[in-house]
Parts: C-alpha cells; structure tokens; sequence
C-alpha cells in the first residue's frame, strides 16, 4: 500500500486566531518582512510535526536578525478587533465555511456595537448594507398608527438587511437593539470588493444567503396556500 505523502512547509497560528499554510520558507520569510509573522508567533514545523515559536526556531533567528534587526516587532491588529473567528461560526449563513476561509472574510467586514434602545436600520431609509448578529438581541418593528408593532425578535447568529444590499431599496422597518449587541456590517461596496478580489469567498457567501431567501419564500407561499385553503373551507 503507498503511504501517503510527508506534509512539507509550514502552518502560522495568526493574530485571528486562524491557522493559515502550509507555506514555503520563502512565503514565511516574506511574512516577517510584513510583520505578519513576529517572535512570539507559533509555528508548526510540519516535518518535525510540532508547534514551536517562530523566534526560537533556528531556521528562523537569522531570518529575524536580517529582516529586524534591533527591533521589537509590534503585533498587528486582528482582522477584526476583538473579534475571534470563533464567534462568526454564529452566523448560520457562514457555517460552512473553514477557519482559514472565516479569518479572510472577516476583512471585508465592519463591526458595529449597538446600545440597548439603539435604532440600527430605520423604515423608509436607503439601505446598501446587510448585518449579521454576533451578540445580542434585536427587535424589528413598524410603527403603525403611533404604536410599535414587532414583527420578529433577532438572535446571535441571524442576519437581516439582506434584500436591500442587492437593491439599495428602503428599508421596510426598523431594526432596534433589545440589549447591547456586536454586528458584523457587509457593505454593498465591500461584498463588490470581495467579488472581485476573493470570489472564492464571495460565492458560498452568495449562495448561502440564496438558500436562505429560498426558504423564506418558500414558507410564506405555504402559509399563503394554507390562508387561502382556510377562506375557502370557510365559505
């Protein structure tokens, strides 16, 4: 039986908590020049088969020296600040999508903290973005006859906005923070930039919000169906 062929290069534990490669020495090298990799940064040597820090690697202190020499290495910022990849396995939508593929996706968002009693979206208002739930509770309501009437309450996890960040169209009611809440904002412009730049990302993103529209309608052709079935059985 052939045995399956020895993993070469190297894997870089990131500052997103995203494990990105293998790579080659020259990529990692490269790294370093970008402050992508730094001394503390952990690296798995896949021949050797463990995590070691890239500083105390051997291949890796000249690299250092030369590239930085006499200098500390500050740590970037994460793709997004505060936020673990962990945390946008919430979003049922991005489900399917691995850690590596999460960590870049993450560079096409924005986040936004809402306040309890914060208004997010408001009826009525150009809309060219959608929101995914991280943390937190929403509420999204009509006012109708100066009375608040809520049509569907938010969870971590749910998303909303979805249909106007095709159309730009109003928004069809307002979107209001029950309790503090973290929102990862995709813009029509930034889901534009990752078409273009990351349409690897771009498509399972697309397809999983497709999917999601389809049961929506899909449901609410039942209950039409079921509405008019109950009219006429009342005749």
């Amino acid at each position: 039986m052939d045995q399956a062929p020895q993993e070469t290069g190297y894997k870089i534990w990131a500052v997103d908590d995203v494990v990105y490669g293998p790579v080659d020495m020259p990529t990692l090298v490269e790294w370093v020049k970008d402050e992508r990799v730094l001394t503390d940064t952990w690296v798995f040597v896949c021949h050797e088969k463990k995590w070691n820090q890239a500083g105390q690697m051997g291949e890796m202190r000249s690299v250092f020296n030369s590239v930085l020499p006499g200098s500390v290495p500050v740590a970037p910022a994460p793709l997004i600040a505060g936020i673990r990849p962990g945390a946008l396995r919430r979003v049922k939508i991005l489900g399917e999508m691995t850690d590596q593929q999460l960590g870049r996706f993450a560079a096409f968002m924005e986040v936004e903290n809402a306040r309890q009693f914060h208004t997010i979206v408001k009826q009525g208002d150009p809309g060219d973005a959608m929101y995914l739930i991280l943390e937190g509770e929403l509420r999204v309501r009509q006012m109708i006859g100066g009375k608040e009437t809520v049509l569907v309450t938010l969870n971590a996890g749910e998303f909303f906005g979805d249909i106007s960040l095709f159309d730009h169209g109003p928004r069809s009611a307002d979107v209001v923070a029950n309790a503090n809440s973290v929102l990862l904002k995709v813009s029509a412009s930034n889901l534009q930039k990752m078409v273009q730049e990351a349409p690897e990302l771009a498509t399972p993103f697309l397809v999983a919000i497709c999917k999601t529209l389809t049961a929506r309608i899909r449901a609410d052709n039942k209950r039409l169906r079921d509405s008019i079935n109950v009219a006429r059985a009342s005749r």
